[in-house]
């Protein structure tokens, strides 16, 4: 079992516009049913701790039923923690969930940075889908380079913007600050599903691609866990055989 960490916006409002916002319930849901079907544990951070805000729910979408229902993410989501004080040792990934308050809180905050760096310079995942990918703005690793540098992602396209109505409220199109940083911007029609995996970073472009971006992340982790079993059996196999030897070496003492 693999623990991830779902991170969520804080910001209740685009811009100032009045327009309500929030994480964007789909690309939360959709990725947990794929986490949680698989064994593992999911818990949540948002920027500023607390209960984070959410965008509308679908009800003729039973995983987003289920996900608003269901008492243990209830339980997590009442009171997040805030991603500054988040462990990163404890995760294995990190997920980001877009919405378009991400725009406003992602970016420039120095927790977030922080978290997303740790988990990939520790070996671990990480994932974003739509607006989530601007939590990899300014992420810098260990070795210091940007996290995006020199890799393909998917993020929400500008022409997705426009069609979405947002071009002109947005402070930034987040597909040319990806590229401004160094990555290669991957992109299928707009609101069509488009899923980029690049080393250990996995993107995705808009909601129809969370589930996608999810099960790239579950892939990922099959080949983790089977990793990690050949490496367990090898040490059990190894701590046998010093252990027969160390038994046949008595049998030869006492003849």
């Amino acid at each position: 079992m693999k623990k991830i960490l779902m991170v969520l916006t804080s910001v209740s409002e685009i811009g100032d516009t009045g327009e309500k916002t929030g994480y964007n319930v789909a690309e939360a849901a959709h990725p947990w049913k794929v986490f949680t079907d698989s064994g593992h544990f999911v818990d949540f951070a948002s920027i500023q701790g607390g209960q984070p805000p959410r965008d509308e729910v679908d009800t003729s979408d039973p995983v987003q039923v289920a996900f608003t229902e269901d008492e243990t993410t209830r339980a997590g989501l009442y009171n997040t923690a805030r991603v500054d004080v988040v462990d990163p040792a404890q995760y294995d990934a990190v997920y980001l969930v877009g919405g378009h308050g991400t725009m406003w809180d992602f970016p420039d905050s120095e927790g977030l940075q922080k978290l997303v760096a740790s988990v990939y310079d520790a070996g671990g995942l990480v994932g974003a889908v739509c607006h989530g990918p601007a939590g990899l703005v300014n992420v810098e690793l260990d070795n210091g380079f940007r996290l995006v540098e020199g890799r393909k992602v998917a993020a929400f396209t500008n022409d997705e913007e426009v069609a979405a109505g947002k071009d002109t409220v947005i402070p930034f199109f987040l597909a040319d600050r990806l590229e401004e940083q160094g990555a290669t911007h991957v992109s299928a029609d707009v609101f069509e599903e488009k899923v980029v995996v690049d080393d250990r970073l996995v993107t995705g472009q808009n909601p129809a691609s969370a589930a996608g971006v999810a099960k790239e992340m579950e892939k990922l982790f099959a080949v983790v866990i089977r990793q990690e079993k050949a490496e367990e059996q090898h040490e059990t196999e190894t701590l046998r055989a010093e252990k027969d030897a160390i038994k046949a070496a008595a049998a030869g003492d006492e003849d």
